[in-house]
């Protein structure tokens, strides 16, 4: 299981401070099929991970409040977080090719 719930240092996060939202911009400089082989291959690495991993280990280090969240909890949260986002890809395919319901 993932040593942290958040990237260890930093420079590994696509936010700052000064610019929170910067994850949310920065996809836009990279092409596409980088993107795709970046999430495959971290796809890949987190599959191993989990699959090594018992669902009740908790994380070192805490989320907000102090929460020490176990792998069920993380997982959940990927679930719910890929659905919400899917909702999202799912309205702009909707107001662009006008298709509803399908």
């Amino acid at each position: 299981m993932p040593r942290h719930v958040t990237p260890p240092t930093p420079s590994a996060r696509p936010w700052t401070e000064e610019d929170p939202d910067r994850e949310m911009r920065i996809a836009v400089d990279f092409p596409l099929a980088q993107l795709l082989d970046e999430y495959a291959e971290q796809s890949a690495r987190y599959r191993e991970l989990v699959a090594a991993a018992a669902l009740d280990q908790r994380a070192e280090r805490a989320v907000r409040g102090g929460l020490h969240v176990d792998l069920r909890w993380i997982l959940l949260h990927l679930t719910e977080e890929t659905a919400r986002h899917n909702g999202h890809l799912d309205i702009l395919r909707e107001l662009l090719d006008g298709t509803t319901g399908a």
